[in-house]
């Protein structure tokens, strides 16, 4: 008799929490969704890419946005579906029939834990996946539709070769700064009051300027307080594709699974503590080679100049050792990639602690009471993770608290729930 009615039970507050699960999980869908569709309508539907390719390049992305929209769906599912039973007196039925909190809340973990691990997956295998498949379609689009890489107020940085743009109107830019270096060796400054794109049809993988007003100086390296300079009415430029910064054959950590990722920070971790101890074997030498002249002139009648002479420069070198940053940056984006991987698949578990009692509380108007309230953490959250990745990278803090923080932060705000809930 006990057993059929726990599994009623679980049954209805499943059927519950899934029925509140998939609203909130279409409403995040759609609106990362959309803010997918926006960037690429700003960067590539408006540089006439073809649409089969744009459609492509959505379905690559929708792997990050649905494990995303997992974790969100599943707190304010939790939400709504907590505060539904709660406004309609149902949580007060069971509990007075004799089902315990732990029990009524047992469903709401188990399928916060689904949530979890398919948010995992998605975050671990397929958008991986969906990135480098996107980077691909992406770095094809640009080889056939050059207007992608080149933006107005932008500089973009290839092998030998600087461009700073300035206003753009279609294809058209205004004042165009190209800083390269000829066959020759020659260091080179092209200055252009107005550039074009030129569509070569087909010859893909090359973006063709066409510069007006041009002024173009040249100087040796090797004779520096020479120049020469010339200007022209109209002058074609070309930059193969292929000398793109983002032609590159390495991937990024996002584009890698949690065991490739921990597999690169193990090795990572490997040479920086080979720098750092060849660091400390030439600082002991450094620090020995100082020591001994300073053994040799102390029992000498050498001149103080002349002894000063000898040890300031040993003293530079010993610091100049000393000062030499040992720190790889590389290492703390990839440790960042590698917990963000974890973290957020365990927020859709984290939310339905915070959510459960937080539910609970309401007295009327449940589920838009769950909907606000699960807007406002969601909210919350997002800027706690951007945050904190933003730290991450900018000032070196710590990958595992910048990455796990927001997760703490709800766990450390359910615990008074939990226990006025419990007493009450």
């Amino acid at each position: 008799m006990r057993r059929r009615v726990h599994s009623t039970l679980w049954a209805y507050i499943g059927k519950e929490f899934l029925l509140s699960f998939f609203v909130s999980f279409l409403f995040f869908f759609i609106i990362f969704f959309i803010n997918q569709l926006l960037l690429m309508a700003e960067d590539i539907l408006s540089k006439k890419a073809p649409v089969g390719d744009v459609v492509r390049l959505v379905v690559y992305a929708t792997p990050a946005i649905i494990a995303m929209s997992f974790p969100f769906g599943s707190l304010v599912g939790a939400l709504m579906a907590s505060g539904r039973l709660a406004s309609d007196d149902e949580l007060l039925v069971m509990r007075a029939s004799g089902v315990s909190r732990t029990a009524i809340m047992a469903p709401f973990l188990v399928l916060g834990l689904a949530c979890s691990m398919v948010s995992f997956v998605m975050n671990d295998y397929f958008l991986p996946l969906g990135t480098i498949n996107y980077s691909k379609l992406y770095r094809k689009l640009i080889t056939t539709a050059p207007a992608l890489e080149l933006k107005p107020y932008s500089v973009k940085h290839y092998r030998d070769t600087t461009i700073v743009t300035g206003a753009m109107d279609g294809g058209a830019m205004a004042d165009v700064l190209i800083l390269d270096t000829t066959k020759d060796g020659k260091s080179r400054v092209i200055n252009a009051g107005r550039a074009e794109l030129v569509d070569r049809g087909d010859s893909a993988g090359i973006i063709s300027l066409m510069l007006d007003d041009v002024f173009v100086q040249e100087s040796d390296p090797g004779k520096p307080e020479r120049f020469e300079y010339s200007t022209a009415d109209r002058m074609e430029y070309n930059i193969l594709l292929t000398s793109f910064a983002d032609f590159r054959s390495g991937i990024s950590p996002r584009e890698m699974s949690s065991v490739d990722v921990a597999a690169a920070i193990r090795k990572k971790e490997t040479a920086l503590e080979s720098r750092r101890a060849a660091r400390t074997v030439e600082l002991e030498s450094k620090r020995s080679e100082l020591l001994a002249e300073y053994v040799s002139r102390s029992g000498t009648m050498a001149s103080l100049d002349g002894s000063m002479a000898r040890l300031v420069p040993l003293k530079a070198a010993h610091a100049a050792v000393a000062a030499k940053p040992m720190k790889d940056r590389s290492l703390d984006i990839y440790r960042l990639e590698y917990y963000k991987k974890f973290s957020i698949p365990a927020g859709a578990l984290c939310f339905v602690f915070l959510a459960f009692p937080l539910g609970a509380r309401a007295r009327k108007s449940g589920r838009a009471v769950g909907f606000g309230l699960g807007l406002l953490v969601a909210v919350a959250y997002w800027g706690l993770l951007i945050g904190g990745q933003t730290l991450g990278l900018k000032t070196g803090f710590d990958p595992f608290l910048a990455m796990w923080a927001p997760n703490m932060l709800v766990l450390a705000a359910a615990i008074p729930l939990f226990i006025g809930g419990a007493s009450s």
